[in-house]
């Protein structure tokens, strides 16, 4: 067992929790239940994960013996671990992985200078990406093209990334479907887009997260992505406002708008803080001409940060307002907002999300409502 959880998670997060999935549960609802109990007091609501073949996405390094290729990972104090199986991994990835590892070894052009490889499985099929030391040409473009067909009956596509490149076996068309509620939301996003990597358990968050509003008129979302939350979210709102600063992502956002049938939410191409200090009229910016955002009457903030949380000028803001939905990837980030958070607000719902089992990794929602209203 990591030693007090890796001092409350202060450190990777990723240390192995080598107890049934069963007991793992119950030490992880325990921990958070004593490190928040100065801030919430009822029941803690736990979405559990499948104790294997959750992850959706994953990255190895790739080591070179000779003449052969393993997978590795990293342990504790850098100790390379080599591979062979990942339970973690969804099937389609596993499948994948030792085929691929197999057709690279033979290939000595895509094996020169390789050190990583990335996978993601959704619903269009799988991505695999391949990590070099070394300038790309037409030679590696010619040998991802050609892997590529060779398991096209597996849906693959291949990408090869060396510093400042980017080569790809043909059209990239990432697409995905989650399940929330009934119903069924189509997005599509790019290879280099954060995604959740336990789809099952992100369908829990965003359905956990639509539970939180019963009423709502406005919805101002930060670090909104490509609209994982966003989309599913704006039917509980008349209007949504929402800020992501990647250009790609709010492309992306905007053609899931176009997917699902939704039309009413505006993307901003901005940084929270930019946003702050938009509201606080202390700068104009000229995404905003066409833009009147003192029009909205926000009902709830929802907030999914960076490891790092929140910025204290967004929490000056953010609480301002009636409710908050805060998603958390981060306990200790989270623990330290909410000391600022909870003189203004309550914390009325609190759960935990396993979005990697067996792990010591943790993840949070929490919903906050005004003490004054």
């Amino acid at each position: 067992m990591p030693d007090k959880f890796c001092k409350f998670l202060g450190e990777c997060g990723s240390c192995t929790l080598d107890m049934p999935y069963e007991e793992q549960v119950k030490f992880k609802t325990e921990l958070i239940r004593r490190e928040f109990e100065p801030f919430y007091r009822d029941k803690f609501e736990f979405f559990a994960s499948q104790s294997a073949a959750y992850r959706t996405r994953a990255e190895f390094g790739v080591w070179r013996d000779g003449e052969e290729l393993r997978y590795t990972m990293y342990g504790t104090k850098t100790k390379r671990i080599f591979i062979d199986k990942c339970p973690k991994v969804a099937d389609p990835i596993a499948n994948l992985m030792p085929c691929l590892l197999k057709a690279l070894t033979k290939n000595q052009i895509l094996k020169e200078r390789l050190f990583g490889a990335e996978f993601i499985s959704c619903a269009s099929g799988i991505l695999a990406t391949l990590l070099y030391h070394k300038r790309l040409g037409e030679a590696e473009q010619s040998e991802i093209e050609s892997l590529a067909r060779e398991f096209a009956g597996h849906r693959v596509m291949i990408t090869a990334r060396a510093k400042g490149q980017k080569l790809l076996s043909g059209e990239l068309n990432l697409q995905d479907r989650l399940k929330i509620g009934g119903k069924i939301y189509k997005f599509t996003f790019g290879d280099g887009a954060f995604i959740q990597p336990n789809t099952a358990v992100n369908e829990k968050m965003i359905a956990w997260a639509k539970g939180c509003v019963e009423h709502g008129a406005d919805l101002l979302e930060l670090y909104c992505g490509h609209g994982n939350f966003t989309v599913p979210m704006a039917e509980k709102f008349k209007r949504v406002l929402a800020t992501e600063i990647s250009k790609s992502s709010i492309a992306n956002a905007l053609k899931n708008c176009e997917l699902n049938g939704v039309d009413n939410i505006n993307f901003l191409r901005m940084s929270a803080e930019e946003l702050m200090s938009a509201f606080r009229r202390e700068r104009e910016f000229n995404r905003l001409r066409e833009l009147d955002i003192f029009s909205y009457d926000f009902s709830h903030v929802l907030v999914d940060p960076p490891r790092a949380g929140l910025d204290e000028s967004v929490i000056n803001f953010i609480k301002n307002y009636e409710n908050i939905v805060y998603i958390s990837c981060s306990p200790q980030s989270l623990k330290r907002d909410l000391a600022q958070l909870a003189l203004t607000h309550e914390a009325v719902k609190f759960a935990v999300f396993d979005q990697f089992a067996n792990t010591a990794h943790i993840e949070c929602g929490v919903l906050l409502k005004s003490k004054n209203a």
